[in-house]
């Protein structure tokens, strides 16, 4: 922290701003009370505070992009200038454009959760709340560091410790209320991706790109967010997460067994065979099981996890209609929903490997992974995992 004024390469930031990054991430509980107390008007707190630390990201995405490029294991390549400068700008915009929607859906949840609706200290929590995760954008500047910025999931607890001083969200009510809003981040964070992606596409070939975040409309009963040629999505499905999250929180909905999840993986798929198998238990927020299957040279993994904590993110997708697609001669993209259900579908013709994954009772992802002869024999090995057992599992 005491480097954050001699940032290299990305110039320095104030030292007010400093101090109260300092205090926010080391005292939470003590920096709270003093951020409600203040006059600061959202203009003031986006100029001197959310726009220098959500700039930081982007900014060092760039730069890192451009001196060592990206990859993994033995294929690597450097975005061109135009490309990194439209994903830098579009991405500072959109994550600008996420703190005002989120804090407009923060206000709305907080009397849901016996709380005190207050326009100034929503923004305030999302503004500060996002510290951690701004700060760690930080290791974009090398890409081979990019995982370390998941030490940004520090601002999920950051936001709960500041939910009550800000909100009045009483403590019972503070984990799910915490959980509901950091759902709803989510599918932000999913859809200013996929934004930010799409239109870098259009860029490369030479397309006129497609519309901002519009916001969020909020009123008495509902908030709609909405981005043209997208869609949008109304607080019915938001009060659902609440709802579940709600139950998940009181023990009333739990994961499945990973024993039980494990029985469903075949001893064998057409002409491949198990060869083994892995299992994981994440506490309250699911199980997961991972079977391995060799045929010859040909391999794939098989994936069935109950993804409780964030169940329901996918039905929000879905009732958004958000659907990504790109192809080229190296393959194609497919992201988005088939006949109701949520689809992803990648496959690389030249390394001849692929994903195909769909979600199941908005709950249950079954994917399946590897090096084959065509896409089909992933979509197969996905089909033998029995969904209509998984729907009766789900609650």
């Amino acid at each position: 922290m005491e480097d954050l004024e001699k940032r290299p390469g990305l110039g320095p930031i104030p030292a007010k701003l400093v101090d109260r990054a300092k205090a926010i991430i080391l005292k939470p509980v003590e920096e709270w009370p003093r951020i409600a107390a203040e006059p600061d008007s959202q203009g003031d707190i986006l100029r001197s505070y959310v726009v220098p630390l959500a700039a930081i990201g982007p900014v060092a995405g760039l730069i890192g992009g451009q001196l060592f490029g990206y990859g993994a294991l033995f294929v690597s390549y450097r975005p061109s200038i135009v490309t990194s400068l439209v994903t830098a700008v579009l991405g500072f915009v959109l994550t600008i454009v996420g703190v005002f929607v989120l804090a407009a859906i923060a206000d709305w949840l907080a009397p849901k959760f016996e709380g005190q609706s207050n326009k100034q200290n929503a923004f305030k929590l999302v503004a500060y709340g996002g510290t951690a995760a701004w700060l760690a954008g930080i290791f974009s500047l090398v890409p081979m560091l990019a995982v370390f910025g998941l030490l940004g999931l520090y601002s999920i607890y950051l936001f709960y410790t500041g939910v009550g001083p800000m909100m009045a969200v009483p403590e019972a009510k503070r984990i799910g209320y915490t959980v509901v809003t950091f759902l709803v981040a989510a599918v932000l964070y999913w859809i200013v991706a996929l934004a930010v992606g799409m239109v870098v596409a259009a860029v490369g070939l030479g397309a006129a790109g497609i519309g901002a975040i519009s916001g969020a409309v909020a009123d008495e009963d509902e908030v709609t967010i909405s981005i043209p040629g997208v869609g949008s999505v109304n607080s019915s499905k938001i009060e659902q997460a609440a709802e579940r999250a709600e139950k998940i929180q009181k023990g009333e909905i739990k994961p499945v067994d990973t024993a039980v999840l494990k029985a469903m993986l075949p001893d064998s798929i057409g002409g491949f065979t198990r060869s083994g198998f892995e299992t994981m238990a994440l506490g309250v927020a699911g199980t997961g099981v991972e079977g391995d299957y060799k045929s010859g040279e040909q391999q794939f993994s098989l994936k069935v996890q109950d993804m409780l904590a964030l169940s329901g993110l996918a039905g929000i997708g879905s009732a958004m209609g958000i659907e990504q697609e790109k192809e080229d001669e190296n393959g194609y993209e497919r992201i988005g929903t088939v006949g109701g259900q949520w689809r992803e579908e990648r496959w690389n013709k030249s390394a001849g490997d692929g994903t195909y994954a769909i979600m199941i009772a908005d709950r249950f992802r079954v994917e399946a992974s590897g090096t084959v002869d065509n896409i089909e024999v992933l979509k197969s090995a996905v089909a033998s995992v029995d969904a209509g057992d998984l729907e009766d599992l789900a609650e």
